[in-house]
């Protein structure tokens, strides 16, 4: 069921407008601002409250769906969480305006579009555009790959989990919360963004990518969005940024490696599902 859960959740991510429907975060970020106001000073119940609640009434429907009428009943729950749990917003939609920039060598444009839609500040064009491109990459990441990857290793609850801590931190306007939960999607994180850099590894330059993160593929104070940058330019051979044509051409590069790397997953996945 797992695997028939992956292929709609790529339908409905792809081909209808069903995941802006799901993704609805509004009633949970009031929960937020409640639970910062009486949780003052007390990070860890604050999170109880937001991320293990919710985890124990998800688990609980599960045990009561999973067994009835062979479990089927229970795909509709994984393919809403699995949904819900996605990235926010569309990658490509959002470096839309800042492709057209800097295609057309506008570095103002670029400058400014990149702060408007993308949030990165730079001080030259070559650090804009290697920004951008880990912005890619991560959100790419972030959005997609941590949350099949946990949710194909361990199921629906790790990937609300995570999706749920990503919201706190990023929109807990107290800076403890923030930092507790950010701790523990950095857990979360160690050990998919290094089964994604070695997946690049295997669609991009094998050799490439072990000299850029070999030495720091256990270091648990690395951050994740550095090493999945190192590896991601490693495996795409991109030279250093350029203006016009050939920068936009490293955004395509690198988006065809995480389409390489999507596919590969898949694949696995299938394999892995036939030889159990």
């Amino acid at each position: 069921m797992n695997f028939l859960v992956l292929l709609l959740v790529l339908w409905v991510e792809k081909f209808s407008a069903g995941r802006r429907r799901i993704q609805q975060d509004g009633l949970w970020l009031q929960q937020l601002a409640k639970v910062e106001i009486s949780q003052q000073g007390a990070p860890w119940i604050a999170l109880a409250v937001l991320v293990v609640l919710p985890l124990l009434v998800l688990g609980g429907l599960l045990l009561i769906l999973q067994p009835v009428a062979y479990g089927w009943l229970a795909l509709p729950v994984h393919l809403l969480v699995l949904v819900y749990s996605l990235g926010r917003g569309d990658v490509l939609a959002a470096l839309g305006p800042f492709r057209d920039a800097w295609r057309r060598g506008d570095d103002q444009a670029a400058l400014h579009v990149a702060e408007r839609d993308l949030g990165l500040e730079a001080d030259s064009e070559a650090e804009l555009l290697l920004r951008v491109q880990g912005y890619e990459l991560w959100q790419a990441y972030q959005g997609f790959f941590a949350v099949i990857f946990w949710y194909a290793l361990l199921g629906p609850l790790v990937p609300l989990a995570y999706r749920l801590l990503a919201l706190t931190a990023e929109h807990a306007t107290q800076a403890d919360l923030a930092e507790r939960a950010g701790q523990l999607r950095h857990a979360l994180d160690w050990l998919p963004v290094r089964v994604l850099a070695a997946s690049f590894a295997l669609v991009g330059n094998f050799a490439a990518v072990s000299r850029a993160v070999l030495h720091d593929l256990l270091s648990w104070e690395l951050a994740a969005q550095q090493l999945l940058v190192n590896a991601g330019r490693a495996a795409s051979e991109l030279p250093e940024p350029q203006a016009g044509e050939p920068g936009v051409n490293s955004l395509d590069e690198l988006w065809q490696l995480l389409v390489r790397a999507a596919i590969f997953w898949y694949a696995a996945f299938a394999v892995w599902i036939l030889l159990l």
